[in-house]
Order: structure tokens, then C-alpha cells, then sequence
């Protein structure tokens, strides 16, 4: 089995693309800044290019993808993800299962956005954003996370997963579990998409799905 905290499963460019977020700013992540440790962790790659960000990092990138959403600014997202860490006592706290309670409460003492904060009760609006998030990640029984369903495909449709424990974390479609890039592949040499879900099980409004994200 892929250990989820030190084999690296995605480039740092990759990363950004499963999670939607600017290139620029997962590296930022990933540096150290101000005498702090980085936000993501990383390990050291085997090669130049080759892949550097382990699963317990992309879900950390992931959470922290929910506290932009909810208008933090950059410092105090770096000051609540500290906060994280020391409060649960583990250096992957972005990354546990307490993120999705305890975390939130975190949260909202470092908001700083007018807008959310003329809500009646400020606690909705945060809660919302980072539940929403949250419910696409499954927790293994030790409090980590242990699978991220990709928002960027739509899970009504495709449901796309990033599992450690299947295709050494490449991106499957549930519940086939055939890689995204299978499907695709198989598409871009030439056969149709009515083919293609033959072969795989899928529905051609899946396969299509696929297609227009990771194409």
C-alpha cells in the first residue's frame, strides 16, 4: 500500500489542477516563509519534475483551498493553519478528521471578511463552506484522511476519486475504478465515446463528462 505521508503521488502543477487553484499559490504553499514551516508538505522528488506532493498534502492544499473561499487573507490563513497544528498536536492537522469540527471554530476567530461577517450568525456562512468541502473527503480510522473526491469533475455525473490504496493515486472513476487518463486515452486514440463506455462500464454521458475536465 501507498504510504499517504511520505510517496509522492502528484507534481505540485498537478496538484493545483485536481484542486482548481492557481499554480503560483501552491507553491507558495509548499515553501516555508517567515521562519514557518510550509503549509503542504512535500517530500523530496526522485527526479527534477518528477512528483513531490504526498495524498496527506493534496488534502491539506484542499482544505486550504476552502479557507480562500471564505476570504481569508493570506496571513491568516498561514496563522490558523499554525493554529490547527498546535490545537490537534499533529503537524498534518489540516489533513484530520477534527478539521471538520474543532477546526472550524479555528476558523472563524481568524475570519476576515465584512461580508460573511453581516450574516445573523456569522457560524453559518463558514460552516457551510467548509462542510461543503468537506464532505468529499473520507477519513480512514486513525482521524486521517484517506480518499478526495475531485470537485473539478462533476460527482453527480463522474464521481472521480484520488485513493492511495488504487492506481498509486492516479485519478479513477467510481465506481469502475479505471483511470481518468484510461478513459481518456482510449478516447484520444481515435475510438468513439459510445466505445469507450463499452469498455470501461460507464455511460457515454460520463465518458463525455471526462472528457470535456481532463481534455
Amino acid at each position: 500500500m501507498v504510504d499517504k505521508f511520505s510517496v509522492p503521488l502528484v507534481t505540485p502543477y498537478e496538484a493545483a489542477t485536481h484542486l482548481q487553484i492557481p499554480e503560483r499559490t501552491m507553491y507558495r504553499w509548499l515553501r516555508p516563509e517567515n521562519d514557518r514551516p510550509p503549509l503542504v508538505h512535500s517530500v523530496p522528488p526522485e527526479k527534477r519534475g518528477w512528483p513531490s506532493v504526498p495524498f496527506i498534502a493534496l488534502v491539506e492544499a484542499y482544505v486550504l483551498r476552502a479557507l480562500r473561499d471564505l476570504g481569508l487573507s493570506p496571513r491568516a490563513i498561514a496563522d490558523a493553519a499554525a493554529e490547527v497544528r498546535a490545537t490537534f498536536g499533529t503537524e498534518y492537522g489540516l489533513a484530520t478528521r477534527r478539521i471538520a469540527t474543532d477546526g472550524i471554530d479555528v476558523f472563524i476567530h481568524y475570519l476576515d471578511s465584512d461580508e460573511l461577517a453581516r450574516a445573523a450568525d456569522r457560524q453559518i456562512p463558514i460552516r457551510g463552506i467548509v462542510e461543503d468541502y468537506l464532505k468529499y473527503v473520507s477519513w480512514d480510522n486513525d482521524g486521517f484522511a484517506q480518499r478526495l473526491v475531485l470537485r473539478r469533475y462533476d460527482p453527480a455525473i463522474a464521481r472521480v476519486v484520488i485513493d492511495p490504496r488504487f492506481a498509486w493515486g492516479a485519478p479513477i472513476v467510481e465506481p469502475a475504478r479505471v483511470t481518468v487518463d484510461a478513459v481518456v486515452g482510449m478516447w484520444r486514440g481515435g475510438e468513439t465515446t459510445e466505445t469507450v463506455a463499452d469498455e470501461y462500464g460507464l455511460s457515454v454521458e460520463q465518458v463525455e463528462a471526462l472528457i470535456r475536465v481532463a481534455a
